[in-house]
């Protein structure tokens, strides 16, 4: 092999036993985030009182209809102490890119279903006390899960 194929193929290499290894630095570990999916944490504060309908709504039909639409479903969360114990849920679900949450998102807002749903865990009042908290993240280079 002669040394410009050589150090045209080195990079590449190093690639490879970079993402083997899981231990990419530099533009390399952008690259490799830019092509693993994206999590997004959110939290949802209910109003007084109300934490055992969102639950129940998650429980029994949003978890499925997030699935149905390209999401999936990384754990769900109750804070131990109060006051954010008494209102607080917070989770993860991961989507194939930034691109797909945007459009995921868009479809689970339209779909009927949904709509009907949210309609029906609201009747009582609004189970929500503000918008939902989210943030989007990716996974590091020793992160467990990717």
């Amino acid at each position: 092999m002669s040394k410009r194929m050589l150090r045209a193929a080195l990079p590449v290499a190093l690639l490879v036993v970079g993402f083997a290894a899981g231990r990419l630095t530099g533009p390399a570990a952008v690259a490799h985030a830019q092509g693993n999916r994206v999590f997004e944490l959110r939290t949802y504060t209910t109003n007084e009182g109300k934490l055992p309908a969102l639950q129940a709504r998650f429980r029994d039909h949003t978890t499925r209809i997030f699935t149905k639409h390209g999401m999936t479903n990384i754990g769900y969360w109750t804070p131990q102490d109060a006051p954010l114990s008494q209102n607080t849920l917070i989770y993860i679900i991961a989507h194939p890119s930034r691109e797909a949450a945007k459009k995921n998102w868009a479809e689970f807002q339209a779909d009927p279903e949904w709509q009907k749903v949210a309609a029906a865990s609201q009747v009582d009042g609004r189970i929500l006390s503000k918008a939902p908290d989210s943030v989007f993240m990716d996974p590091t280079d020793y992160s467990l899960i990717k």
